[in-house]
């Protein structure tokens, strides 16, 4: 993981648009019709994929290669990925597998170095008619997240994922416990509305008049625990609301989403999906989908699991495409990712079944598409573009900042899409030229 901390005292570009700032149509954001979006006044469909370390690899000090960013940028423009998800919070947590250094601590100042990597993010994204999805939160502990704001108001106590002493679901439900935490929830509220009001140092632009980017997303993955009760789906429920409600209460020209998994993230309850996604500042359904991480596919075993995972996800896109079509809602498959060849991490490894897996993902969006069904995009997980694994083990250690995608607990690589992986590339490429065609 990433040792240096660059905190820079200050908040300079953290305050709102000097008046006479020139206004921003509204035909100029992602808006939403019905079960589709607009942007520009036509329909918006789109391939994309997840570059959460962009903020990163777009700051100027140690940690970034701003050169590196803006070939990364071009290659996924040149080959149809237009909608990019990315981390615009990471809070400086006592995790073991969280990102260092973060974007915030509780207070202010916040990361500049960090933030203004996002600014240069936006504005080159911008200048390629990108769009961006900007994730303020997470469940999981790997950007800090819920479980950090919860030790920096609770005395300082946590839990690690996947420690031995307070096994699964220990960590999800003390994660949920953030959803009920009056003085953690005043600290997200507090950067949620500096980031908001944030005027980008390239650009001079605020964030809210940005139409560079298309959703404010609560947070990645977000759960209401890892035990069912009727106590933890309500507080769910109502920090989604209550967040959601926040947002659009400082910015009405961006769309709102969850992040949320759908029903695999919502303890496979297909109510508790239409219950987060109902309200009305929450304008469409996201869904993921981790075949190997939910035991659906052997990743040493492909050739005899493939088909019945295969079956298995087609079956969960037709279920959220039901879903959203009940809560008359967009619906974007998010994340999405699948082992190579024999589970190998590097870029040497075939793609022969994650390129069928992709094949059927973009199949499912482009069918959905010329009905005029509510999947309108997908992002998968992740760009690895030019990033290498530096350590024989592909643990990210201290230092690392050959960033592939793949979060720092996860071995680097796994889901990583390489700038060398042509034919999926080819199979990417030519699922953008049809959406664009429909």
């Amino acid at each position: 993981m990433l040792t240096r901390r660059g905190f820079v005292a200050g908040t300079a570009g953290l305050c709102a648009s000097s008046s006479g700032a020139a206004v921003i149509p509204p035909s100029a954001f992602v808006s939403v019709s019905g079960t589709g979006f607009l942007n520009g006044g036509k329909p918006y469909r789109f391939a994309g994929t997840n570059l959460w370390y962009a903020p990163y690899l777009g700051s100027q000090g140690k940690l970034g290669h701003r050169e590196r960013l803006k070939r990364e940028l071009d290659v996924l423009k040149r080959n149809g990925l237009s909608n990019l998800r990315i981390l615009a919070s990471g809070e400086e947590s006592p995790l073991d597998n969280s990102l260092k250094p973060a974007i915030h601590g509780p207070k202010p100042p916040y990361n500049e170095e960090l933030l203004q990597g996002l600014d240069f993010t936006l504005a080159e994204m911008a200048g390629r008619g990108m769009k961006a999805v900007l994730f303020l939160n997470n469940f999981w502990e790997w950007s800090g997240g819920m479980v950090t704001y919860q030790a920096w108001t609770n005395g300082g106590h946590f839990i690690n994922l996947n420690d031995p002493a307070h096994p699964w679901p220990e960590f999800a439900d003390f994660s949920a416990g953030f959803y009920v935490s009056p003085k953690a929830i005043a600290l997200y509220e507090e950067y949620i509305a500096a980031i908001i009001a944030r005027v980008n140092t390239v650009t001079g632009k605020a964030y809210r008049d940005d139409p560079t980017i298309m959703s404010w997303q609560i947070a990645n993955e977000p759960r209401p625990g890892g035990t069912p009760s009727k106590e933890k789906f309500a507080a769910f429920y109502a920090f989604l609301a209550r967040t959601a409600a926040f947002i659009k209460a400082r910015d009405p020209n961006h769309l709102v989403s969850t992040g949320n998994e759908g029903v695999m993230g919502c303890l496979e309850s297909t109510e508790c999906v239409l219950k987060a996604h109902a309200p009305k500042a929450i304008d469409y359904v996201t869904f993921h989908m981790w075949p190997q991480n939910w035991s659906w596919i052997d990743p040493l075993k492909l050739d005899t699991s493939y088909e019945s995972g295969e079956a298995k996800c087609r079956a969960y896109i037709n279920t959220h495409i039901k879903l959203a079509e009940t809560l008359k809602k967009p619906l974007v498959l998010e994340e999405f990712g699948f082992p190579r060849e024999e589970n190998r991490n590097g870029p040497e490894a075939l793609t022969t079944h994650r390129d069928r897996f992709f094949a059927m993902v973009y199949k499912a969006v482009e069918e959905s598409a010329k009905k005029g069904g509510p999947l309108a995009g997908s992002n998968f997980w992740a760009w690895g573009g030019e990033g290498q694994a530096l350590h024989p083990d592909y643990v990210m250690k201290p230092g690392d900042t050959t960033y592939v995608g793949d979060p720092p607990q996860e071995p680097q690589g796994r889901n990583s899409v390489f700038a060398s992986d042509g034919s999926t590339l080819k199979i990417i490429a030519a699922h953008a030229k049809a959406l664009a065609k429909i």
